[in-house]
């Protein structure tokens, strides 16, 4: 049976996906991430056959939450293993994030997926990096300022990533929106993808 890698994510607005998209350069060897990739990860789900993420986009049919408004606001550093592994822009406020990211989690739990163990921490992701790209610090100084004015997520995405010679490529699969309305809207929808789902054993639309 096929499997799915999926992932759950607020997508920016255009106007703030450019502001991110003018400060990517600076680090040689980076590989920096296109328009299509620039996302906030809520949970990250990893792999499930087709059964697994129809439950997983039937789950977060009763996700019930206001609009988040938010900015940008600054940009970071990950390390593995010692390491520069990938730097990306920052995000605020974390407290309405934070609450979103639990939500999600408590709702996979319902069928099956591990609750997050990692610490979350709000960003975007701008590029990663290997043993041969160039030092870090001087994009992270140049850009210790970088911020957006406020824009709202109004909807979280439930997505699938296809890996592929030139990175990854994000489909969304189904889209919650986060309006304060009663869930019965989404999950609605939610049903209606979770049967294009079962259409389609091959691969999410």
């Amino acid at each position: 049976m096929s499997t799915h890698r999926l992932f759950v994510a607020l997508r920016p607005p255009r106007e703030i996906r450019e502001i991110l998209l003018a400060a990517m350069h600076g680090i040689a060897g980076a590989r920096w991430q296109s328009d299509d990739q620039l996302h906030l990860t809520l949970r990250f789900i990893g792999d499930v056959d087709r059964h697994k993420a129809e439950d997983v986009a039937a789950a977060l049919g009763p996700l019930y939450a206001p609009a988040v408004t938010a900015r940008v606001a600054g940009v970071g550093l990950f390390e593995r293993q010692g390491r520069p592994h990938m730097v990306w822009a920052g995000v605020e406020p974390h407290a309405p994030l934070a609450a979103l990211h639990r939500k999600v989690d408590q709702l996979l739990a319902r069928v099956g997926v591990a609750a997050e163990t990692r610490a979350f921490t709000p960003h975007i992701t701008l590029a990663r990096l290997n043993r041969g790209s160039g030092p870090v610090a001087p994009f992270l100084a140049l850009n210790s300022d970088l911020s957006s004015p406020a824009f709202d997520f109004g909807h979280v995405t439930l997505y699938e990533s296809e890996l592929g010679h030139g990175g990854s490529r994000y489909h969304p699969v189904a889209r919650y929106p986060l309006d304060g309305e009663n869930s019965a809207t989404s999950a609605a929808a939610t049903a209606s993808t979770s049967s294009q789902v079962a259409a389609k054993p091959s691969s999410l639309p």
